[in-house]
């Protein structure tokens, strides 16, 4: 395959350049690389990113394939540009043992889209009374460990498994939240909260379990990664930390610094995700924070839902936001098209980070490098349609935002695996090509 004439990415910059992919890797790259006569992809005007890496995704299966399938997941992945996404362990069952890793790797490996990691269970049954058997998930396949939608409550027990996957050489992703101080808690703490008459939930209750990560992994001299930063005040422990040579990580997601907490005024159970929008101070810090590099990656915490799961009085709701389709026009509206970001700021934030802190491939256009690739338009303006979205998860509260940024092929490996083939397949090919709504799958003949 050649890419041609796109506008290529770079760590250090952005370059008019031919690339040429041969055997799932990055061969060549040059102003000019002269026809062989395979697939071409004609992207003048266009921008060649390094495949976009999402770092926290919740594809539901196993368990709750009515929210989300690993397949209807990675049709979505794909036409968000993502080229690798790694799966919260939050499933029924959960993923706890090797054999429920396992199934999640086999099932990506089966549907041939993006790549998919597993991420395991810090605790067994997410339960938080004991560890998992993290040896053997790792080596079934697990990138991370993580009790995602829960805390780990038991300090002495964080500390062991930040100790245990230390020895590994994987880490923990943290999802930092006291429960105690949630406490029935909806939306976030403030005057919207007031307005609205919903349940708050303060700050703090996010920020003390963000100190304690700090302080486990100061003591223990071990790397932790801080999921979904939505406070200013857990920006500036992290940046502080950062800056006394704590090894700490973070990530933070499009609705955090895309919009505020006036946006639950509605009362549209779509708003309704943890933790929860906050602020103005906060949108703006998490804008801050993603400029100097205090927030390591942006990721989507795609948390598809039954529209049933939504349908219901705020109270009930359950809480998430459908939005890995959505995720590279946020960033490109609101970080690129803002001045937030330079381009290889955001392919760096969206790539490269989230490759280097959790040891993937990719994540950066190089020779050598595997051909994973998100080509987009940056200019193109398109409207958010929930009933387009290739997600069962239809739950976004963003329905009718303009925004910019379109992508037009995805390749994995060398493959297009979203858009349309600039030729066909080669004649004698084992394997039938067929298209869902510009996603190329396998189908076993």
């Amino acid at each position: 395959m050649i890419i041609r004439g796109g506008n290529v990415v770079f760590k250090n910059g952005v370059e008019k350049k031919d690339i040429l992919v041969k055997n799932g890797k990055i061969q060549k790259i040059a102003d000019y690389i002269p026809a062989d006569g395979g697939e071409e992809i004609n992207a003048e005007g266009l921008h060649v990113f390094p495949g976009l890496i999402d770092m926290h995704v919740h594809l539901r299966e196993p368990g709750f394939e009515r929210k989300e399938e690993i397949e209807s997941g990675a049709k979505a992945a794909v036409k968000g540009g993502f080229t690798q996404i790694c799966c919260m362990p939050n499933t029924n069952p959960v993923l706890d043992n090797k054999v429920a890793v396992s199934y999640v790797k086999y099932r990506g490996k089966e549907v041939g889209l993006c790549k998919i990691h597993p991420i395991g269970a810090i605790t067994k049954g997410e339960k938080g009374e004991e560890m998992a058997a993290i040896a053997s998930m790792k080596k079934a396949g697990a990138v991370a460990i993580s009790d995602d939608g829960v805390a780990v409550k038991n300090a002495r027990l964080m500390r062991l498994a930040m100790e245990y996957a230390k020895g590994f050489g994987i880490k923990c992703l943290c999802h930092c939240e006291d429960k105690d101080l949630v406490d029935g808690g909806v939306v976030h703490e403030g005057l919207s909260a007031t307005i609205a008459g919903l349940k708050g939930i303060p700050r703090a209750a996010e920020d003390v379990i963000i100190a304690r990560e700090i302080s486990l992994a100061e003591t223990l001299d071990t790397p932790v990664h801080i999921c979904h930063v939505s406070t200013y005040s857990g920006v500036r422990m992290i940046r502080d930390a950062k800056k006394a040579g704590i090894k700490v990580t973070a990530e933070t997601c499009p609705h955090y610094f895309a919009a505020t907490d006036e946006i639950i005024l509605g009362y549209d159970t779509n708003t309704k995700v943890n933790p929860p929008i906050r602020e103005e101070i906060d949108k703006q810090a998490i804008l801050e924070g993603l400029k100097d590099g205090t927030l390591d990656c942006i990721v989507t915490d795609h948390a598809p839902h039954h529209a049933d799961d939504k349908n219901v009085e705020y109270n009930l709701a359950a809480f998430g936001i459908s939005g890995i389709e959505t995720s590279f026009g946020f960033a490109i509206t609101y970080l690129y098209k803002a001045g937030v970001l330079t381009l290889p700021e955001l392919a760096e934030r969206m790539s490269y980070n989230p490759a280097k802190i959790l040891g993937l491939e990719g994540g950066e256009i190089k020779e050598g490098e595997v051909a994973d690739f998100a080509i987009a338009s940056l200019d193109e303006e398109w409207t958010v349609d929930n009933s387009k979205f290739l997600s069962k998860g239809k739950n976004t509260p963003f329905n009718g935002y303009k925004l910019n940024g379109v992508v037009k092929y995805t390749v994995v490996d060398g493959e297009v695996k979203y858009g349309e083939s600039a030729l066909a397949q080669k004649e004698g090919s084992k394997t039938k090509t067929i298209r869902v709504c510009g996603v190329k799958m396998k189908d076993k003949e």
